[in-house]
């Protein structure tokens, strides 16, 4: 089945002037892909991923330009014209994508970047975007596990900290304390389930939970010390940003593990940074 808004293969059935003929099946028929976004050599018989949209004749056409987001995602995008209909944002493609004010939480403006979420207008069946995000997320349980990996997009900022949406389905939040490092709007990254509140919502942690990440940290810093020949000048003196910047952690994660590997007798930790311990 064709899927409006994404991704498909389809096989080449008609070669013309203008493009090629795609095999859309009994729903679509005939797929154009315009000669300009036809790849090179091709012939009848092969199978083209393609992306399928609507023209602007609103006519189910094909292309192998790349879109920013396919129908069901999120995406910052910037704002390239407003009408009276709504706004249009530029998501990679010929045709721009409107988001209809009804869509739009405020007004948007001609240069601005905003989130978007792309889905399929069952009224009209046109591909459109949206800014209201809650009634596209948190509509089936969370089924996460504290400690899962999951895969997560930056979408506001609030006086908490950073709301992010997880897997495309649900929300979460990186409260200020673990937002540490560089998170914007937009930024598309693997975080790891904190915890889950007995009100069903979900906080998040740049880093694995509990002792995972202090003994892949342990490592890291183990590692990183014998590569520099016994001695890093970072220490728990060092400021948040340096301690991020040398091995991508929390300032408190970072000093709750060199506080083991001291305790084991495996570093010592200087004024001005730490060092293997190569005493026996």
């Amino acid at each position: 089945m064709i899927k409006i808004g994404q991704y498909n293969t389809l096989e080449v059935i008609k070669l013309v002037d203008f493009g090629v003929f795609l095999n859309g099946g009994d729903d679509f028929g005939n797929i154009l892909l315009p000669k300009n976004t036809v790849p090179a050599g091709t012939k009848l018989g092969d199978k083209l991923k393609v992306f399928i949209y609507f023209d602007s004749e609103d006519e189910v056409i094909a292309t192998t330009d790349e879109p920013l987001v396919e129908v069901g995602g999120f995406a910052k995008l910037r704002i390239v014209g407003a009408t009276t209909i709504g706004a249009f944002a530029d998501w990679g493609l010929r045709k721009d994508l409107l988001i209809p004010f009804s869509e739009q939480r405020r007004r948007l403006e001609e240069g601005e970047e905003v989130m978007v979420r792309v889905y399929t207008d069952r009224a009209s069946g046109r591909i459109v975007g949206s800014t209201k995000f809650n009634r596209f997320l948190d509509l089936t349980p969370a089924n996460y596990k504290v400690g899962q990996e999951v895969q997560v997009i930056i979408a506001e900022t609030t006086e908490l900290g950073y709301k992010a949406v997880i897997n495309g389905e649900h929300w979460g939040l990186f409260f200020k304390t673990e937002a540490f490092g560089k998170l914007f709007i937009g930024k598309q990254l693997k975080a790891y389930v904190q915890e889950i509140r007995p009100d069903g919502k979900i906080n998040l942690s740049l880093q694995k939970v509990g002792l995972g990440k202090v003994d892949d940290l342990a490592d890291k810093i183990l590692t990183s010390l014998e590569i520099k020949g016994g001695f890093i000048p970072v220490s728990d003196k060092s400021s948040p940003d340096e301690i991020f910047r040398v091995f991508r952690t929390s300032k408190a994660t970072f000093k709750k593990t060199i506080g083991g590997l001291y305790k084991k007798g495996l570093i010592i930790i200087e004024k001005d940074g730490i060092r293997l311990n190569d005493n026996d």
